[in-house]
């Protein structure tokens, strides 16, 4: 088992980074899509990350394109989309593939901490979420259809 904080990963500027940044604190990272029947969420997860952002909370979102090519921008046409949409500031990081061969790592290591229904570990949709501790431990994976105004006192119980 991977460290999540150690593990590569390319911010939507297109530097190479890590997850370190964020050791210590609470994490909610999703896999978002700007054309999706789920992308008003935005606007959740951005009122998550405004309302405990303070205390501790960082939403991760990486952009997919793996489900019904719904997330076909580039990294820069994302970031305006969900700026003049949705407000959002919450850091977006570089289009990511999450299921199959070519699964980005950081999300092969959140689906073999936490699998979905079934046992099953692959993604089923855009805006699947997982969240994880302030020690890195994946507590929960959340469904695309969990909106993110229901998960407030799973963040809550991790403040």
């Amino acid at each position: 088992m991977s460290d999540l904080y150690s593990i590569p990963v390319t911010a939507q500027d297109g530097r190479e980074t890590t997850l370190e940044e964020h050791r210590g604190k609470v994490l909610l990272v999703v896999n978002t899509a700007s054309k999706c029947g789920f992308t008003p969420q935005y606007k959740g997860l951005e009122g998550l990350y405004e309302q405990y952002r303070e205390r501790g909370l960082e939403v991760l979102g990486f952009p997919c394109n793996q489900f019904g090519q719904q997330e076909p921008g580039s990294d820069d046409e994302i970031k305006e989309f969900c700026e003049l949409n949705f407000g959002v500031s919450f850091p977006l990081y570089s289009k990511v593939d999450v299921n199959g061969p070519g699964a980005h790592p950081l999300f092969a290591e959140l689906k073999q901490r936490a699998p979905g229904i079934l046992g099953t570990e692959g993604i089923k949709w855009n805006f699947t979420k997982f969240l994880v501790n302030r020690d890195g431990e994946v507590v929960k994976r959340f469904a695309p259809k969990d909106k993110p105004e229901a998960l407030a006192a799973d963040i809550e119980a991790l403040l």
